[in-house]
């Protein structure tokens, strides 16, 4: 395995994080050991976060950090992220009850992931379980998803990053991605948010970018 990233790994070019809980798959991932150690199998296909990875070679992810996932689903990216977060707290916020059901599970096993069934839109419902946090994701398909990022950088600490995933079909058909994610930056830029990167992950996932932005 050859070290990427803070624990991630590759080898013949597939991404794996370290297992934390050895023995166990979250989504019918491969599991593979060596040297003694057992690690993941990251599925680009699966997870736009790894997708990202694929493209600009890391994550703002670091071992240490209190994390905020807006959109959880049913936890495969939480579970990697999981793995690499040994010392944080992943604080994984999904609203439909079916995935939910998952990443409870998943949460029981993994104690890192803390799962909330909520309505991003109303963070003031969850905001004296998550305080400030270090890193937000959100990965939410809705017409409103950049209001929704908007109202949830309140937990985001100062000189901290986070990452939308912005789907543009959600948002308006009739008009073309380019557009969608450029006023995506615009509205960010016009609330003081520093626009740091914006990463096209079209190669996986149809139609969606991940911008990037330090508070």
């Amino acid at each position: 395995m050859k070290p990427v990233d803070v624990g991630i790994y590759e080898k013949d070019g597939k991404y794996y994080t370290l297992n934390l809980i050895p023995g166990q798959d979250v989504y019918g991932e491969e599991l593979v050991e060596e040297e003694g150690f057992e690690y993941r199998e990251w599925d680009p296909n699966r997870s736009k976060l790894c997708a990202f990875l694929e493209k600009e070679g890391s994550i703002p992810i670091q071992p240490d950090m209190d994390i905020l996932y807006l959109g959880a689903g049913d936890g495969t990216t939480a579970s990697h992220m999981s793995d690499i977060v040994t010392e944080g707290k992943i604080f994984a916020l999904e609203v439909a009850r079916e995935p939910f059901r998952n990443l409870l599970s998943l949460s029981k096993d993994r104690r890192n992931i803390f799962s909330i069934m909520a309505d991003a839109r109303n963070p003031e419902r969850y905001e004296e379980i998550v305080g400030k946090v270090d890193f937000i994701y959100q990965d939410i398909s809705q017409k409103d998803q950049t209001e929704i990022f908007l109202k949830n950088l309140r937990f985001l600490k100062e000189d901290s990053i986070a990452i939308i995933v912005v789907k543009a079909k959600s948002m308006d058909v009739s008009r073309s991605p380019e557009q969608i994610y450029e006023e995506v930056e615009d509205k960010l830029g016009k609330e003081g948010y520093d626009i740091l990167l914006k990463t096209d992950i079209s190669h996986r996932q149809k139609d969606h970018a991940m911008i990037v932005i330090e508070k």
